[in-house]
Protein backbone atom coordinates (compact mmCIF):
# COMPACT_ATOMS: atom_id res chain seq x y z
CA UNK A 1 0.00 0.00 0.00
CA UNK A 2 1.40 3.34 -0.90
CA UNK A 3 0.85 6.71 1.16
CA UNK A 4 0.22 10.25 0.14
CA UNK A 5 1.24 12.54 2.66
CA UNK A 6 0.02 16.16 2.47
CA UNK A 7 2.76 18.48 3.40
CA UNK A 8 1.54 21.81 1.33
CA UNK A 9 0.92 24.47 3.51
CA UNK A 10 3.43 27.11 4.77
CA UNK A 11 2.93 26.34 8.41
CA UNK A 12 1.46 30.48 9.13
CA UNK A 13 0.45 29.33 12.30
CA UNK A 14 3.63 28.39 13.31
CA UNK A 15 5.72 31.49 12.48
CA UNK A 16 8.63 32.38 12.95
CA UNK A 17 9.41 28.85 13.05
CA UNK A 18 8.24 28.26 9.38
CA UNK A 19 10.01 31.05 7.60
CA UNK A 20 12.96 29.39 6.48
CA UNK A 21 11.62 25.70 6.91
CA UNK A 22 8.16 23.87 6.10
CA UNK A 23 6.47 22.62 8.96
CA UNK A 24 6.87 19.25 8.82
CA UNK A 25 10.55 19.43 8.96
CA UNK A 26 10.64 20.81 12.47
CA UNK A 27 12.85 18.52 14.77
CA UNK A 28 10.72 16.69 17.26
CA UNK A 29 12.95 15.41 19.86
CA UNK A 30 15.65 16.16 17.61
CA UNK A 31 14.66 14.52 14.66
CA UNK A 32 12.51 16.23 11.37
CA UNK A 33 8.88 15.20 12.27
CA UNK A 34 8.72 13.91 8.79
CA UNK A 35 11.41 11.22 9.62
CA UNK A 36 8.97 10.23 12.67
CA UNK A 37 6.00 9.31 10.37
CA UNK A 38 8.24 7.73 7.33
CA UNK A 39 9.46 5.59 10.28
CA UNK A 40 5.60 5.09 11.79
CA UNK A 41 4.74 3.92 8.23
CA UNK A 42 7.57 1.78 7.46
CA UNK A 43 6.30 -0.52 10.59
CA UNK A 44 3.07 -0.91 8.90
CA UNK A 45 4.62 -2.04 5.91
CA UNK A 46 4.19 1.47 3.98
CA UNK A 47 6.98 1.94 2.24
CA UNK A 48 6.01 3.71 -0.97
CA UNK A 49 5.32 7.41 0.30
CA UNK A 50 4.35 10.74 -1.94
CA UNK A 51 4.86 14.03 -0.31
CA UNK A 52 2.36 16.50 -1.71
CA UNK A 53 4.16 19.56 -1.42
CA UNK A 54 3.19 22.95 -2.28
CA UNK A 55 5.51 25.05 0.02
CA UNK A 56 9.63 24.93 -0.02
CA UNK A 57 9.55 21.83 -2.08
CA UNK A 58 13.10 21.68 -2.51
CA UNK A 59 13.83 21.74 0.85
CA UNK A 60 12.37 18.31 0.94
CA UNK A 61 14.53 16.93 -1.86
CA UNK A 62 17.55 18.35 -0.64
CA UNK A 63 16.99 16.48 2.56
CA UNK A 64 14.96 13.14 1.82
CA UNK A 65 16.32 12.54 -1.35
CA UNK A 66 14.91 9.42 -2.61
CA UNK A 67 14.03 8.56 0.31
CA UNK A 68 16.47 5.13 0.57
CA UNK A 69 18.51 6.43 3.74
CA UNK A 70 15.07 6.65 5.42
CA UNK A 71 13.93 2.89 4.40
CA UNK A 72 11.24 4.41 2.03
CA UNK A 73 10.63 4.78 -1.74
CA UNK A 74 9.91 8.67 -1.95
CA UNK A 75 8.11 10.82 -4.60
CA UNK A 76 8.07 14.47 -4.15
CA UNK A 77 5.25 15.95 -5.97
CA UNK A 78 5.10 19.69 -6.35
CA UNK A 79 1.80 21.31 -6.18
CA UNK A 80 1.84 24.51 -8.60
CA UNK A 81 -0.64 26.12 -6.65
CA UNK A 82 -2.50 25.13 -2.98
CA UNK A 83 -5.54 22.98 -4.26
CA UNK A 84 -6.86 21.71 -0.73
CA UNK A 85 -6.89 18.45 0.94
CA UNK A 86 -8.79 16.84 -1.23
CA UNK A 87 -7.14 18.38 -4.00
CA UNK A 88 -3.58 17.26 -3.51
CA UNK A 89 -4.45 13.74 -3.53
CA UNK A 90 -6.04 14.15 -7.00
CA UNK A 91 -2.65 15.86 -7.85
CA UNK A 92 -0.72 12.84 -7.30
CA UNK A 93 -2.94 10.60 -8.96
CA UNK A 94 -0.35 9.66 -11.53
CA UNK A 95 1.71 8.09 -8.98
CA UNK A 96 -0.90 5.67 -7.50
CA UNK A 97 -2.06 2.49 -8.21
CA UNK A 98 -5.44 2.14 -10.04
CA UNK A 99 -6.44 -0.65 -8.45
CA UNK A 100 -4.89 -0.50 -5.02
CA UNK A 101 -5.74 1.04 -1.83
CA UNK A 102 -3.81 3.93 -0.33
CA UNK A 103 -3.68 5.88 2.51
CA UNK A 104 -3.72 9.92 2.64
CA UNK A 105 -2.35 11.15 6.01
CA UNK A 106 -1.89 15.09 7.07
CA UNK A 107 1.45 15.94 7.49
CA UNK A 108 1.58 17.83 10.68
CA UNK A 109 0.23 14.84 12.91
CA UNK A 110 1.98 13.02 15.27
CA UNK A 111 0.82 9.45 16.04
CA UNK A 112 1.45 6.29 16.89
CA UNK A 113 -2.23 4.71 15.41
CA UNK A 114 -2.51 1.29 14.82
CA UNK A 115 -2.66 1.60 10.79
CA UNK A 116 -2.22 -2.34 10.68
CA UNK A 117 -5.64 -2.65 12.39
CA UNK A 118 -7.54 0.27 10.36
CA UNK A 119 -6.84 -1.29 7.40
CA UNK A 120 -8.20 -4.45 8.59
CA UNK A 121 -11.46 -2.63 9.38
CA UNK A 122 -11.58 -0.80 6.37
CA UNK A 123 -12.08 -3.87 4.86
CA UNK A 124 -13.74 -5.90 6.99
CA UNK A 125 -16.28 -2.99 6.27
CA UNK A 126 -16.17 -2.91 2.29
CA UNK A 127 -15.34 0.76 3.13
CA UNK A 128 -15.04 3.65 0.47
CA UNK A 129 -13.29 6.20 2.50
CA UNK A 130 -12.12 5.61 6.44
CA UNK A 131 -11.11 8.24 8.29
CA UNK A 132 -9.72 7.76 11.72
CA UNK A 133 -11.17 9.88 14.69
CA UNK A 134 -9.57 11.08 17.95
CA UNK A 135 -12.18 12.28 20.33
CA UNK A 136 -11.71 15.87 22.12
CA UNK A 137 -13.43 17.75 25.47
CA UNK A 138 -14.58 20.92 23.21
CA UNK A 139 -16.73 20.19 19.92
CA UNK A 140 -17.49 24.20 19.33
CA UNK A 141 -14.31 24.58 17.57
CA UNK A 142 -14.40 21.26 15.02
CA UNK A 143 -16.81 19.13 12.77
CA UNK A 144 -17.91 15.88 14.95
CA UNK A 145 -18.95 13.02 13.01
CA UNK A 146 -22.48 11.07 13.57
CA UNK A 147 -22.22 7.26 12.79
CA UNK A 148 -24.10 4.04 13.48
CA UNK A 149 -23.40 1.41 16.06
CA UNK A 150 -20.96 -0.30 13.22
CA UNK A 151 -19.13 2.90 12.80
CA UNK A 152 -20.86 4.07 9.07
CA UNK A 153 -20.92 7.52 9.17
CA UNK A 154 -24.30 9.40 8.28
CA UNK A 155 -23.60 12.88 8.65
CA UNK A 156 -20.56 15.53 9.73
CA UNK A 157 -21.83 18.60 11.87
CA UNK A 158 -19.73 21.69 11.71
CA UNK A 159 -18.81 23.34 15.25
CA UNK A 160 -21.90 22.15 17.28
CA UNK A 161 -22.26 23.16 21.28
CA UNK A 162 -21.01 20.17 23.66
CA UNK A 163 -24.75 19.73 24.70
CA UNK A 164 -25.43 19.09 20.63
CA UNK A 165 -22.96 17.37 19.85
CA UNK A 166 -23.78 13.55 18.50
CA UNK A 167 -20.24 12.39 19.84
CA UNK A 168 -16.79 13.93 20.99
CA UNK A 169 -15.03 12.28 17.81
CA UNK A 170 -13.17 14.46 14.94
CA UNK A 171 -11.44 13.74 12.13
CA UNK A 172 -7.98 13.04 13.11
CA UNK A 173 -6.71 13.93 9.46
CA UNK A 174 -5.67 9.92 8.17
CA UNK A 175 -7.81 8.60 5.69
CA UNK A 176 -7.80 4.74 4.14
CA UNK A 177 -9.50 5.06 0.42
CA UNK A 178 -10.61 2.75 -2.20
CA UNK A 179 -9.83 4.03 -5.92
CA UNK A 180 -13.72 4.80 -6.35
CA UNK A 181 -13.32 7.38 -3.99
CA UNK A 182 -10.10 9.08 -5.86
CA UNK A 183 -12.16 8.99 -9.22
CA UNK A 184 -14.86 10.79 -7.25
CA UNK A 185 -12.63 13.58 -7.20
CA UNK A 186 -12.32 16.58 -10.03
CA UNK A 187 -9.00 17.00 -11.05
CA UNK A 188 -7.10 20.68 -11.30
CA UNK A 189 -9.67 22.36 -8.73
CA UNK A 190 -9.20 23.09 -4.94
CA UNK A 191 -11.06 20.66 -3.59
CA UNK A 192 -11.42 19.31 0.25
CA UNK A 193 -11.88 16.20 1.84
CA UNK A 194 -14.24 17.80 4.46
CA UNK A 195 -16.49 20.26 2.03
CA UNK A 196 -16.09 18.38 -1.41
CA UNK A 197 -15.28 14.18 -1.25
CA UNK A 198 -16.89 13.34 2.16
CA UNK A 199 -20.52 15.00 0.62
CA UNK A 200 -20.18 13.55 -2.18
CA UNK A 201 -19.82 9.85 -1.26
CA UNK A 202 -23.05 10.50 1.68
CA UNK A 203 -24.98 12.06 -1.38
CA UNK A 204 -23.98 8.85 -3.74
CA UNK A 205 -24.88 6.31 -0.67
CA UNK A 206 -21.13 4.92 -0.94
CA UNK A 207 -19.63 3.09 2.49
CA UNK A 208 -17.71 5.95 4.48
CA UNK A 209 -16.44 4.84 8.28
CA UNK A 210 -15.00 6.01 10.92
CA UNK A 211 -12.23 4.30 12.64
CA UNK A 212 -12.05 5.10 16.41
CA UNK A 213 -8.66 3.53 17.42
CA UNK A 214 -8.37 2.60 21.09
CA UNK A 215 -8.14 5.15 24.08
CA UNK A 216 -4.45 5.13 24.74
CA UNK A 217 -3.38 6.37 21.06
CA UNK A 218 -1.89 9.53 20.83
CA UNK A 219 -2.80 12.26 17.96
CA UNK A 220 -1.00 15.77 18.12
CA UNK A 221 -1.95 18.40 15.49
CA UNK A 222 1.61 19.99 15.77
CA UNK A 223 0.16 23.23 13.95
CA UNK A 224 0.77 25.61 16.62
CA UNK A 225 3.67 26.33 18.82
CA UNK A 226 2.18 25.50 22.21
CA UNK A 227 1.09 22.11 20.42
CA UNK A 228 4.68 22.09 19.06
CA UNK A 229 6.09 21.86 22.33
CA UNK A 230 3.32 19.31 24.08
CA UNK A 231 4.51 16.99 21.12
CA UNK A 232 8.06 17.32 22.25
CA UNK A 233 7.31 16.73 25.52
CA UNK A 234 5.01 13.65 25.06
CA UNK A 235 7.73 12.24 23.33
CA UNK A 236 10.10 12.34 25.89
CA UNK A 237 7.80 11.35 28.61
CA UNK A 238 7.03 8.07 26.75
CA UNK A 239 3.30 9.13 25.90
CA UNK A 240 4.05 8.26 22.08
CA UNK A 241 4.35 4.58 23.47
CA UNK A 242 3.54 3.48 20.35
CA UNK A 243 5.73 4.85 18.17
CA UNK A 244 9.41 3.43 18.22
CA UNK A 245 11.92 5.99 19.04
CA UNK A 246 15.08 6.63 20.87
CA UNK A 247 17.26 9.86 21.75
CA UNK A 248 19.97 9.95 19.73
CA UNK A 249 23.38 9.82 21.61
CA UNK A 250 24.38 8.01 25.04
CA UNK A 251 22.44 8.37 28.60
CA UNK A 252 24.66 10.89 30.75
CA UNK A 253 22.62 10.24 33.53
CA UNK A 254 19.02 9.08 34.46
CA UNK A 255 16.71 10.35 32.17
CA UNK A 256 19.28 12.84 29.97
CA UNK A 257 20.67 11.98 26.57
CA UNK A 258 23.37 13.06 25.04
CA UNK A 259 25.22 13.27 21.81
CA UNK A 260 29.00 13.04 21.06
CA UNK A 261 30.81 15.85 22.06
CA UNK A 262 29.14 17.37 24.62
CA UNK A 263 30.57 19.52 27.00
CA UNK A 264 28.51 19.23 30.56
CA UNK A 265 30.03 20.77 33.75
CA UNK A 266 29.70 18.22 36.40
CA UNK A 267 28.30 21.19 38.69
CA UNK A 268 25.23 21.51 36.15
CA UNK A 269 22.19 20.17 37.53
CA UNK A 270 19.56 18.03 35.58
CA UNK A 271 15.78 16.49 36.08
CA UNK A 272 13.43 14.96 33.91
CA UNK A 273 13.84 13.73 30.65
CA UNK A 274 15.96 15.85 28.65
CA UNK A 275 18.37 15.28 25.09
CA UNK A 276 21.21 17.08 23.89
CA UNK A 277 22.48 16.73 20.58
CA UNK A 278 25.95 16.83 19.78
CA UNK A 279 28.63 19.34 20.86
CA UNK A 280 26.50 21.17 23.38
CA UNK A 281 28.23 23.12 26.31
CA UNK A 282 26.21 23.25 29.70
CA UNK A 283 28.02 25.32 31.88
CA UNK A 284 28.51 25.14 35.81
CA UNK A 285 25.33 26.09 37.74
CA UNK A 286 22.93 25.71 34.74
CA UNK A 287 19.91 24.04 35.87
CA UNK A 288 17.65 22.06 33.06
CA UNK A 289 14.42 20.82 34.00
CA UNK A 290 12.88 18.55 31.68
CA UNK A 291 11.66 18.24 29.17
CA UNK A 292 13.85 19.56 27.67
CA UNK A 293 15.06 19.14 23.96
CA UNK A 294 18.39 20.92 22.65
CA UNK A 295 19.59 20.68 18.98
CA UNK A 296 23.48 20.76 17.76
CA UNK A 297 25.76 23.50 19.40
CA UNK A 298 23.76 24.71 21.75
CA UNK A 299 25.25 26.23 24.60
CA UNK A 300 23.75 27.40 28.33
CA UNK A 301 25.55 29.59 30.37
CA UNK A 302 26.02 30.00 34.29
CA UNK A 303 23.67 29.96 36.54
CA UNK A 304 21.10 29.33 33.42
CA UNK A 305 17.50 28.03 34.06
CA UNK A 306 15.73 26.33 31.10
CA UNK A 307 12.59 24.44 31.95
CA UNK A 308 10.07 22.25 29.05
CA UNK A 309 11.64 23.88 26.86
CA UNK A 310 13.08 23.39 23.04
CA UNK A 311 16.09 25.12 21.46
CA UNK A 312 17.28 24.58 17.61
CA UNK A 313 20.63 24.27 17.05
CA UNK A 314 23.42 26.99 17.84
CA UNK A 315 20.68 28.46 20.51
CA UNK A 316 22.93 30.36 22.80
CA UNK A 317 21.57 31.06 26.39
CA UNK A 318 23.70 33.42 28.28
CA UNK A 319 24.38 33.45 32.14
CA UNK A 320 21.39 33.73 34.46
CA UNK A 321 18.99 33.89 31.84
CA UNK A 322 15.51 31.78 32.49
CA UNK A 323 13.92 30.21 29.68
CA UNK A 324 10.44 28.64 30.91
CA UNK A 325 7.91 26.93 28.25
CA UNK A 326 9.47 28.87 25.33
CA UNK A 327 11.16 27.75 21.79
CA UNK A 328 14.26 29.09 20.50
CA UNK A 329 15.11 29.42 17.11
CA UNK A 330 18.76 28.38 15.43
CA UNK A 331 21.18 30.20 16.07
CA UNK A 332 19.24 32.06 18.25
CA UNK A 333 20.92 34.59 21.11
CA UNK A 334 19.62 35.23 24.80
CA UNK A 335 21.17 37.57 26.75
CA UNK A 336 22.26 37.08 30.16
CA UNK A 337 19.47 38.13 32.92
CA UNK A 338 16.82 37.72 29.97
CA UNK A 339 13.71 35.63 30.54
CA UNK A 340 11.30 33.58 27.95
CA UNK A 341 8.44 32.16 29.06
CA UNK A 342 4.91 31.13 28.48
CA UNK A 343 5.33 30.21 24.85
CA UNK A 344 7.14 33.17 23.27
CA UNK A 345 8.66 32.19 20.47
CA UNK A 346 12.21 33.41 18.94
CA UNK A 347 13.07 32.97 15.78
CA UNK A 348 16.52 32.02 13.89
CA UNK A 349 19.37 34.32 14.03
CA UNK A 350 17.40 36.46 16.66
CA UNK A 351 19.31 38.32 19.08
CA UNK A 352 17.59 39.01 22.69
CA UNK A 353 19.34 41.80 24.79
CA UNK A 354 20.04 41.56 28.23
CA UNK A 355 16.94 42.01 30.68
CA UNK A 356 14.39 41.59 28.61
CA UNK A 357 11.27 39.74 29.74
CA UNK A 358 9.68 38.08 26.79
CA UNK A 359 6.41 35.94 27.52
CA UNK A 360 2.34 35.47 26.91
CA UNK A 361 3.03 34.00 23.64
CA UNK A 362 4.88 36.72 21.72
CA UNK A 363 7.08 36.18 18.48
CA UNK A 364 9.93 37.72 17.49
CA UNK A 365 10.75 37.63 14.15
CA UNK A 366 13.93 36.04 12.41
CA UNK A 367 17.19 38.06 12.55
CA UNK A 368 15.59 40.79 15.00
CA UNK A 369 18.34 42.59 17.19
CA UNK A 370 16.23 43.08 19.95
CA UNK A 371 18.18 45.94 22.38
CA UNK A 372 19.15 45.43 26.52
CA UNK A 373 15.72 45.75 28.61
CA UNK A 374 13.50 47.19 25.54
CA UNK A 375 10.44 44.72 25.99
CA UNK A 376 8.50 43.81 29.55
CA UNK A 377 5.45 41.58 27.50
Amino acid sequence: MKAVILVGGQGTRLRPLTVNRPKPLLPVGNVPFLTHVFGHLRRHGIDEIILAVQYLPDRFRQFYGDGSAYGVRLTVADEPEPMGTAGAVKNVEQYLDPDETFLAFNGDVLTDLDITDMLRYHKERGAALTISLTPVEDTSSYGVVDMNANGRISRFIEKPKREDAPSNLINAGIYILEPEALAMMPAAQHYMFEFGLFPTLLERGRPMYGYNPPAQTYWMDIGKPERYLDANSDLLNGKVAGLAWQPVGSQYREGVWADEGCDISPEAHFSGAVILGRRCRIAAGARIVGPVVMGDNCSIGREANVTEAVLWEGANVGEGATLHRCIIGENASIAPRASISGGAVIGDRASIGAGNKLANGIRINCNINLPDEAITF
